[in-house]
């Protein structure tokens, strides 16, 4: 493939396995185009897929597997611990190889609106996609979640960029955009009180006077009966994976509560692995071209 354009659509649907291989069949067995991974969590009731390929075959895989999360997700009936907006709740591309980030822009400007034509369903522009400076933030576009959709799409700063100006009745709206790649990565905490996992959100986070490119919020895994601090590091060159794992401890220090471990959801660069390992084993001259794997 010349060209190369990863997405990473997030489907509010974490538990029910049937609905979830429907899904990821849009982006299996297709010319140009790979399934790289994807994971589901019980407790978040949210999935993550990460793909690769060629901006048409890339195109036409999110749109199916759009139409197969409107048709199979209603979120009416939905509860989970992540914040969602829609069964298709966000779906970012990145570009990888000999694409600009214009056309990344322009090509979840085409699925956006492909999408509202074909499913009937709103959809909102977001980060560099955005059509205003208040619609970058994902976590401001997704403020009220599928409950208070109606209502916000009400206002006139929250008309969608594509499709009906009231949300889809069970699949509520869809979140398009580009960005540069980002880290998904959680971390457990020794304890089930959900009051000590926001506070330590509330202090990491960049919202609140934390670590910048940081987005972070607490969340309850009842499954384990344990707490999570669950992250986004939106550019993980600036803000390193072991600022943030090493904060957390602090901040989980002043409660008593160690640490239960960590988890990457989806994929992470390999840039953000070599900074963290470079600076846990004191190795000031860690990069790719040192990795054996990488020279095969």
């Amino acid at each position: 493939m010349d060209k190369v354009i990863e997405c990473v659509p997030n489907f509010s649907e974490g538990r029910d396995l049937k609905k979830i291989e429907q899904i990821t069949d849009a982006f299996r067995g297709k010319q140009n185009i790979k399934l790289l991974d994807y994971s589901n969590d019980r407790d978040h009731n949210r999935m993550v897929v990460t793909a690769i390929g060629t901006p048409d075959a890339i195109k036409n895989a999110v749109i199916e597997a759009i139409g197969t999360a409107v048709k199979l997700i209603d979120l009416r009936k939905h509860a989970g611990e992540h914040p969602r907006m829609g069964a298709a709740d966000v779906i970012p591309f990145i570009p990888i190889r000999n694409v600009s980030m214009e056309e990344a822009v322009a090509l979840s400007r085409e699925v956006g609106q492909a999408v509202a034509d074909r499913y009937g369903l709103p959809v909102f522009l977001y980060e560099k996609s955005a059509t205003a400076p208040h619609r970058e933030n994902l976590a401001v576009v997704r403020k009220g979640q599928f409950e208070g959709l109606a209502e916000k799409m009400t206002h006139p700063e929250w008309k969608p960029d594509f499709g009906p100006d009231t949300p889809h009745p069970t699949a509520g709206a869809a979140i398009i955009g580009a960005r540069i790649p980002l880290v998904a990565y959680n971390i457990n905490l020794n304890t089930n009180r959900l009051d000590i996992a926001e506070a330590i959100a509330r202090r990491i986070r960049h919202s609140n006077g934390g670590l910048r490119y940081c987005k972070a919020m607490g969340v309850e895994l009842h499954e384990k009966g344990i707490v999570q601090v669950s992250m986004n590091i939106t550019d993980y060159t600036q803000t390193a994976l072991y600022r943030i794992f090493e904060l957390v401890r602090i901040e989980a220090n002043r409660y008593g509560v160690t640490l239960a471990g960590s988890e990457l959801i989806g994929l992470m660069p390999i840039g953000a692995l070599l900074d963290t390992a470079s600076y846990y084993l004191g190795l000031d001259d860690l990069t790719a071209d040192r990795i054996l794997e990488l020279n095969i």
